[in-house]
């Protein structure tokens, strides 16, 4: 099984606060499996609330998010880590009214020049290279916690 994350950790690792994260999954917008009580989700559901926080962040509403999320789910045909995780840098672009998703540096630029009103671009591939190297941070801390804790056991046996 792929590995997954606790609500702890997603919170942890995006910034997003606990309530935000269940009210999410209430309303059906970042839904993780479940275990028990306890909600687990994948690295695909932690890059989409990663993207979702940082929509929300440049003044998106929620139901503007949750068009953002059904287009992209639509467009990508698969789930987004699967997609931008690859070699091209993928970038979300609205003017407010239409949402694009481009791969290729022509394509975007030759949409600014043309848009007749402010882009807003977000970096879908960044984004999801971010959660990566903060689940790495994540691992090397509980990794250096684990050691020291195992440490601190081993010298109170040498005193006893």
């Amino acid at each position: 099984m792929a590995h997954t994350f606790t609500s702890n950790e997603v919170v942890e690792l995006t910034g997003i606060t606990p309530r935000q994260l269940q009210w999410w999954d209430e309303r059906g917008i970042v839904v993780p499996e479940r275990e028990g009580h306890r909600r687990l989700y994948s690295l695909d559901d932690l890059a989409e609330v990663a993207v979702i926080v940082e929509l929300r962040a440049k003044g998106f509403s929620l139901q503007r998010v949750r068009k953002v999320m059904r287009f992209l789910q639509r467009e990508l045909g698969k789930r987004l880590v699967e997609t931008v995780s690859g070699d091209s840098d993928y970038h979300l672009l609205t003017d407010g009214k239409t949402i694009y998703l481009e791969h290729s540096a022509k394509q975007i630029v030759d949409l600014l020049k043309n848009a007749r009103q402010p882009m807003l671009a977000i970096g879908l591939s960044d984004t999801v290279r971010q959660i990566h190297a903060e689940i790495k941070g994540l691992k090397k801390a509980s990794v250096s916690a684990a050691e020291e804790s195992g440490r601190r056991r081993r010298q109170r046996v040498k005193t006893s």
